[in-house]
C-alpha cells in the first residue's frame, strides 16, 4: 500500500527533495559560518551549541532557512503596508520596508515586459511562418541576440532611454521583453508549423484562404506551445525586471532590496528578496497555468495531455 501510495502521489517526492535541500542548507550553515562563530564558542563546544550560535547570528555568511522565513515574515506581514504621505495627514503611500512594496514594483515592470514581449514574439512568428525570406535571415540574428549578456545590455538601455527622458517603468519592461520575447518567438514558430501536410491540403481543398488557414488551422495548433513558452518568458520577465534595477541605483523593488542588502551585509534581507522573489515567480506562472487552462476549455482543447499506456 505504501508502494502504491508513493508510484501515485505528487507531493511525496517533492517533499523529500524539500527535506533533504534543507537538511544539506542546516549543515551547509555550519562550515560556512565558522569564520563568525570562532570568537562566540570555547574550542570544546559540543556540536549542539555550534550550531546554535552559527543558526542565529544576526549577519551570517550563510543564514539558516529559519532565519529567512522569519526575516520575510517581519517584512511581510509584521511590517505595515500602508503609511501617511509625508507632509499629507489625509494622504497615504505604500511603505517602502515592507517587502509587498518592493515586490509590487519589480512584478508591475516585469507584467508590462512580458506583455510586450508576447506581443513581439508572435508577431514575429507569425511573420517568420509566413514569410520565407524572414524564415531564412531573421531566425539566425533572434538566436544571436540571445547571446549577448543581459548585465551589458541593461545599462546600454538604461542610458539611452535616460537620454531620451524616459525613466522608470519603461527602461525595466524593454529589458524584461527583450528577455521573454525570444521562447515566446520559437514556442510560437514550432505551433505555427505543427499542422501535418494532410491537413493544410484538405483546407486547401476547401479553397481556404491564408488567412483562414491561420484562424482554422495554425493558431489552434499553436495554443499549446504558445502557452508553454509563456510561462518559461513569464519567469524570465521577472528576472529581466530584477536585473534592470541593479544598474539603476533604484530605491525600489527587488533588485533594489538585493543591492542595499550586499552594501550593508545584510545577508538576511538579500534572502529574504530571493524569497520574494521566486514566490512572486511562482504566482505569476501560477497564473499564466490558469489563463492555459481556460483557453483550452474555450477552444475545446484537452488541458491535460493524455499518457500513453
Amino acid at each position: 500500500m505504501l508502494r502504491r501510495w508513493w508510484q501515485r502521489s505528487r507531493a511525496a517526492p517533492v517533499a523529500i527533495l524539500v527535506a533533504l535541500a534543507l537538511l544539506l542548507w542546516y549543515a551547509a550553515a555550519l562550515p560556512m559560518n565558522r569564520v563568525l562563530t570562532a570568537n562566540l564558542l570555547t574550542e570544546h563546544a559540543s556540536l549542539t551549541e555550534r550550531a546554535r550560535v552559527s543558526w542565529s547570528l544576526q549577519r551570517p555568511i550563510l543564514p539558516a532557512p529559519h532565519q529567512v522565513v522569519q526575516t520575510f515574515h517581519r517584512e511581510v506581514f509584521a511590517t505595515p503596508l500602508w503609511r501617511a504621505a509625508p507632509g499629507q495627514a489625509d494622504a497615504r503611500m505604500l511603505n517602502p520596508r515592507n517587502l509587498v512594496t518592493h515586490v509590487l514594483v519589480t512584478a508591475s515592470a516585469a507584467l508590462t515586459g512580458f506583455a510586450i514581449g508576447t506581443l513581439i514574439g508572435i508577431a514575429l512568428a507569425v511573420a517568420i511562418v509566413h514569410v520565407r525570406v524572414l524564415r531564412l535571415s531573421l531566425m539566425p540574428w533572434l538566436v544571436a541576440s540571445q547571446a549577448v549578456p543581459i548585465l551589458a545590455v541593461a545599462p546600454i538601455v538604461i542610458v539611452i532611454m535616460g537620454a531620451l527622458g524616459l525613466t522608470g517603468l519603461l527602461p525595466k519592461a524593454l529589458i524584461s521583453a527583450y528577455l521573454c520575447f525570444f521562447p515566446i518567438t520559437i514556442g510560437m514558430v514550432k505551433g505555427l508549423q505543427s499542422p501535418e501536410r494532410l491537413q493544410l491540403e484538405l483546407l486547401s481543398t476547401y479553397s481556404a484562404t491564408r488567412r483562414e488557414v491561420f484562424w482554422l488551422l495554425r493558431l489552434p495548433a499553436a495554443m499549446p506551445m504558445l502557452w508553454a513558452s509563456c510561462k518559461v518568458a513569464m519567469a524570465i520577465s521577472l528576472v529581466g525586471a530584477i536585473i534592470a534595477e541593479l544598474p539603476t541605483g533604484a530605491t525600489a523593488g527587488i533588485g533594489a532590496r538585493l543591492l542595499s542588502g550586499s552594501y550593508y551585509g545584510q545577508t538576511l534581507q538579500i534572502w529574504s528578496a530571493l524569497l520574494a522573489a521566486g514566490i512572486t515567480a511562482a504566482l505569476l506562472v501560477g497564473a499564466v497555468d490558469v489563463l492555459a487552462w481556460l483557453s483550452s476549455r474555450l477552444l475545446g482543447q484537452s488541458p491535460t495531455t493524455r499518457r500513453q499506456p
